[in-house]
Formats: C-alpha cells, sequence, structure tokens
C-alpha cells in the first residue's frame, strides 16, 4: 500500500526485461535533459530493445528520484486518449504518467516558459476524488461517485525527446510527456453531470486555435479515469482519495513560448488561464 507520500508501490509496478544499468542511463540522460534544457535522441534509438515495461520502469526511476528529493504524488494523467494520436503511434489504449507536486500552478499563474524544453499546452477537465477506485470493473458511473469535484484545466505537456519524435515507449518513458498542470476553479460534480457535453475552446493570444468537447476524452472524460483505475488494478495500485487525475485533452497540443497568453473557456466550468514569461 502507499505510504504518506503516496509512494509505497514504486518498487514493484513492473518487471522490466533490460539490464538495470542501462534503465538507470536512460532514466539518467531524461533527467539530464529536463535539467540543461537540452533534449536528448529518442530512447528507442538509442535503446531499440525497450519495450513499454521498460518505459514504466524508467518512468518510475525518475518519479522514485523526485520523492527521494522531497516530492510528493498528487495524482496521475492518462495521454494518448485521442484516436488519432493513438493512431499516430500505432497503440489502441492510452498510457499513464505521475502528477507530482511541483507541477501544479494555480490559474492566471505566470510560468517561465524556460523551465520547459519545448512545451504545448492541453485542455482537460481535470478529477478530484473523494474516495479510491480500486479496479477492475470500474465504469463511468463509479468515477463520477468517487470524484468529489472537476475543474477546468490545462496541462503543460513536455518532451525531453529532441523535435517531439517519439514512440510510445519513449513518451511513456519521458512520464507520458507531462510536465505542468494550471488547475482554476474547483465546482462541485453535482453542478456538471454531463461532462461530456462540456464545450471547451482552447484560447492562444485572444484567438480560437481549438475547440472540442468532453466526448473528445475516449467518449467521456471520466472513461478516461475508468481506464486508468483499471489498467492500475492489474498492478494492485489504487487510486486515492483526494489525487487528481487529468483524463487527456478535449482538443489538439499547442505549442507556445514565452509570451503567450493562455485561457481555456469552458462551458459549465468557467475558464483557466496561463501566461509564460
Amino acid at each position: 500500500m502507499p505510504n504518506a507520500r503516496g509512494d509505497g508501490w514504486l518498487t514493484v509496478l513492473h518487471t522490466p526485461d533490460m539490464d538495470p544499468e542501462l534503465l538507470a542511463a536512460a532514466a539518467a540522460g531524461l533527467r539530464d535533459a529536463e535539467r540543461t534544457r537540452v533534449p536528448i535522441a529518442a530512447l528507442t534509438a538509442t535503446y531499440p530493445e525497450l519495450a513499454v515495461k521498460d518505459a514504466y520502469e524508467i518512468q518510475l526511476i525518475n518519479i522514485r528520484q523526485r520523492l527521494e528529493d522531497g516530492g510528493i504524488i498528487r495524482g496521475h494523467k492518462v495521454g494518448l486518449t485521442a484516436k488519432v494520436m493513438q493512431e499516430m503511434l500505432g497503440v489502441d489504449e492510452p498510457d499513464y504518467g505521475h502528477l507530482v507536486e511541483d507541477m501544479f500552478f494555480s490559474s492566471k499563474a505566470d510560468v517561465r516558459a524556460d523551465r520547459f524544453l519545448q512545451p504545448r499546452v492541453e485542455v482537460e477537465i481535470a478529477f478530484r476524488l473523494q474516495s479510491p477506485l480500486v479496479g477492475p470493473g470500474i465504469t463511468i458511473d463509479d468515477v463520477l461517485a468517487a470524484t468529489e469535484v472537476v475543474a477546468p484545466s490545462i496541462e503543460i505537456i513536455d518532451s525531453r525527446i529532441a523535435d517531439w519524435k517519439i514512440t510510445l515507449a519513449d513518451t511513456i518513458a519521458d512520464n507520458a510527456s507531462s510536465a505542468g498542470v494550471v488547475i482554476g476553479p474547483w465546482l462541485p460534480l453535482a453542478n456538471t453531470l454531463h461532462l461530456d457535453a462540456v464545450s471547451v475552446d482552447l484560447v492562444k493570444n485572444g484567438g480560437v486555435v481549438a475547440s472540442g468537447t468532453g466526448a473528445d476524452v475516449m467518449g467521456h472524460p471520466a472513461a478516461a479515469v475508468a481506464w486508468l483505475a483499471n489498467k492500475l488494478s492489474a498492478l494492485e495500485i489504487t487510486l486515492d482519495a483526494g489525487h487528481v487525475v487529468m483524463p487527456g485533452s478535449c482538443t489538439k497540443a499547442i505549442a507556445v513560448t514565452a509570451g503567450d497568453h493562455i485561457r481555456a473557456e469552458f462551458s459549465e466550468l468557467g475558464d483557466v488561464s496561463v501566461v509564460f514569461t
């Protein structure tokens, strides 16, 4: 079971095939890229034998390091929920990463663009759980019953891999390309039961650059949360009460740089914004 930092299971999540020294070297390469802001070649080019379960172990090596440095797990993100992205990477299901305390920003925050390497933004309906979700067999209704509040949100994704030339294993190893989360006001779920019908416009520097709905996330954003709960159940992991889950983007991702003003305007949920300085 997880301990107070939420990391008690991090030593038993996956059983990789790659040599431990190679896994450690791959993880170190990603950490160095994040620290120096200099992207590296795709891990799958450097380590052709890299498989999905190896990639999750690389992700966990770096999450363990962040926890050793005082970080706290606050939840998870689901990626690759859009069919177009799954088709691009040749997969038929999403992936997931971890959300750590220092990745969170409040709405209207100023965020330094040089904190990242090649950032993009996505717009999502964030969930915060009031009770645990224990798979298998979790449904959309189960997710909604376990959800305390939802919020308009912007995920800042980033790739430590040069030019975003990634495969599935590359993005998994790179914490599912997650880098930051901007959370708007939390709202009682009872006020917004039809999350699949929620629409959103992604506004960049005053102009709408993408639009979507909650249904663009696996038909319903809670379906992505259910997928995650069921996926983790095979690993004897529970989504905990109080954790935030980012279910995937309602729109395509948009590249950002210093000086960009980003706002997501959600029907029913309100707005969330961030300025890159």
